[in-house]
């Protein structure tokens, strides 16, 4: 990706004011102040290939023109994600949450909605930048801790042994392979490198899965493979 092509990103904190705490970016040109503290204040870094621009918003939130993707930094994730999503200024981007809340309720509602989740101190800024990334394409990343939440969520739910099973049946060994690491938070290119194939090849199964699942994508096949769609659609 050339620098030309680096992506604009919306650090948007639904909590407060963003302040001057954190040191001063003056090297970066890219960094529009005043910001709140948070944990990756150095991010991105000057040499991320990713990202070039990040404007920090503080409310009323008003995601600009030009912005790919918005990372939303919030204590209430629910809360958060329904006044952006629903709000009059609804960005037609995909929004990430950030938040230290890691309870599987919360997360499940989250990725339901069709946002991201990172659990701060669960992940890197080459996780960030990756999900930053991904979340372009389609991908809906979830940290460590908001995969495990995930999956922890779908086991409590009371789902029948043998619809699951048949559901499950209609995937080639592959595809549930696939599956699989679609589900512990992993994109294309990732399950790609993992089972030595090329990013192409998994996207064309990613397509055929979606197709048997009768999911609208990626949120919505890996909800179903973990037999949570009953409980939490509306």
């Amino acid at each position: 990706m050339r620098p030309s092509q680096r992506l604009s990103v919306a650090l948007a904190c639904s909590d407060g004011e963003w302040h001057n705490g954190d040191r001063p970016h003056r090297d970066r040109p890219h960094d529009d102040r005043p910001h709140r503290d948070w944990s990756h204040g150095d991010w991105p870094g000057p040499e991320d290939p990713y990202v070039g621009r990040v404007v920090r918003l503080a409310p009323p939130l008003r995601i600009p023109r030009g912005v790919d993707v918005v990372l939303l930094v919030c204590a209430d994730p629910v809360a958060a994600l329904g006044d952006l999503l629903d709000g009059p200024a609804a960005p037609r981007v995909p929004v990430i949450v950030v938040s230290a809340r890691r309870d599987t309720d919360t997360i499940v509602e989250v990725f339901r909605r069709g946002a991201g989740y990172l659990v701060e101190g669960d992940y890197c800024a080459c996780m960030l930048s990756s999900a930053v990334v991904g979340a372009t394409v389609g991908h809906t990343y979830l940290s460590p801790a908001a995969c495990a939440a995930l999956r922890d969520g779908a086991r409590r739910m009371p789902v029948g042994g043998e619809a699951m099973e048949r559901l499950r049946s209609l995937l080639s060994p592959r595809e549930r392979q696939i599956m699989e690491l679609l589900s512990t938070g992993l994109g294309a290119q990732e399950i790609g490198l993992r089972l030595r194939l090329s990013e192409k090849t998994v996207r064309n199964n990613l397509s055929n899965i979606y197709a048997k699942l009768d999911a609208r994508g990626g949120t919505d096949a890996v909800l179903r493979w973990l037999g949570a769609t009953p409980v939490l659609r509306t």
